[in-house]
């Protein structure tokens, strides 16, 4: 029997660039509410040592990340416990806004489902994808439909200020070429 791996395996140990996308392309992540609960899912994981966050973007409807998962939280991973975290707490705002009918699925073992299955993940295995997958991130806001700041630095929800000018208002973000280059 062959074993398949889906397009989401991410192992221990190892950086990847990582793409959730909401269920059914819908712009949950428009609201800062919603941008903020992935933002205090990310800084718990990272004060729990259990991921490393080197960059990321926060979209409409999607976000990618650069990111190293260090350690289980439990019995599931990091990204388990981060898409589950993110998840619930989507449910409880949307089912007191009154917004939670657009995430109703009809599936066996559950009512909701706010994240697209099978996220993107990409091992980067150099300094040169390194740097693509961060520029990639870092123009998402203002590139293609987006237009959502009129330069990447001015787009608050991602890393570029970080790695422009070493601003870390998020508190967990670690440099990546420091990962290839050494401090």
């Amino acid at each position: 029997m062959k074993t398949v791996i889906r397009k989401s395996h991410t192992a221990e140990q190892q950086i990847y660039f990582w793409t959730a996308t909401i269920n059914q392309w819908q712009n949950l992540l428009v609201e800062d509410d919603f941008k903020q609960v992935i933002i205090s899912s990310l800084q718990n994981l990272s004060e729990r040592q259990l991921i490393t966050i080197y960059a990321f973007v926060i979209m409409p409807n999607h976000l990618h990340l650069i990111w190293r998962l260090d350690a289980p939280n439990g019995r599931e991973s990091a990204k388990g416990s981060f898409l589950k975290f993110t998840a619930h707490e989507f449910k409880r705002r949307l089912k007191a806004s009154g917004n939670l009918e657009h995430y109703k699925v009809n599936a066996a073992n559950k009512q909701y489902e706010f994240w697209k299955r099978d996220s993107l993940g990409i091992a980067i295995w150099s300094r040169n994808v390194a740097q693509q997958k961060l520029d990639y991130i870092h123009a998402n806001p203002v590139t293609g439909k987006w237009l959502l700041a009129k330069d990447d630095i001015s787009y608050r929800w991602s890393s570029a200020r970080f790695y422009e000018f070493g601003e870390d208002e998020f508190g967990f973000l670690k440099n990546l070429f420091w990962e290839f280059d050494g401090d």
